[in-house]
């Protein structure tokens, strides 16, 4: 667990002091696996991560749960709970689906968006282009998750959004394969957030719904590069 214990070490500083513990060990722990570059099949040991975030094993226990909900750990009987074991294979089925699911997500939210969470979607997306613009991928990825979640809340069909959200972070660690190592692919990919967030913004649902089609089609298209190369 050197790579785990590297990063948690003192990670708690930047997370909202209203969080419970069983949040803050979600939070700390998701963003482990997702920029610590931790094998598929580490173990995540209930009692080592009690002691490396300073929580009691309670909330770390909830926290690994809700991971292993949502799919970025696995947890086998008898065994300890390890970060999930994803193929590029994987990714593309997410892809798929979030192709059939996502444009509709963004054009709803288009419609019944608040003022407020433009607000913050114009915020993120700020955050978002800051951070391409520096190669700071933890930073872009915590703007691109609060960019997303904006949506999801816009939406007014629930399940909608909780279902994309949900094969969003299935696989996320996966999809941000190229965004880690062609700079190029993560100032791209934020010009595709850009072109969604504005037509949000201007409650363009049309404009809306067909940016996400091609920033769903630029991600598959970049996926299948990279597995052309393996």
């Amino acid at each position: 667990m050197d790579k785990l214990s590297s990063y948690l070490a003192g990670q708690d500083k930047r997370y909202p002091k209203t969080l419970t513990r069983r949040e803050l060990a979600y939070a700390r722990l998701k963003d482990a696996i997702r920029h610590a570059r931790l094998e598929p099949g580490e173990p995540l040991k209930e009692v080592q991560l009690s002691k490396l975030l300073g929580i009691s094993r309670t909330p770390v226990r909830e926290a690994l749960r809700q991971l292993v909900q949502e799919g970025l750990a696995e947890s086998i009987p008898g065994q300890a709970v390890t970060v999930a074991t994803r193929t590029l294979q994987d990714v593309l089925d997410v892809v798929h689906i979030r192709s059939l699911l996502e444009p509709e997500l963004v054009r709803l939210a288009a419609e019944a968006a608040s003022e407020r969470q433009l607000g913050v979607l114009a915020e993120a997306m700020q955050g978002m282009e800051r951070a391409a613009e520096a190669q700071d991928l933890p930073a872009w990825t915590r703007f691109d998750a609060t960019y997303h979640a904006v949506i999801r809340d816009a939406c007014p069909n629930r399940l909608l959004g909780e279902t994309v959200i949900g094969l969003r972070n299935r696989v996320h660690h996966l999809a941000n394969i190229d965004t880690q190592t062609d700079p190029e692919r993560l100032l791209v990919c934020t010009r595709e957030h850009r072109e969604v967030a504005d037509a949000l913004m201007a409650r363009d649902s049309q404009a809306a719904k067909a940016a996400m089609e091609r920033h769903i089609a630029a991600l598959r298209a970049s996926l299948l590069k990279r597995i052309s190369y393996q």
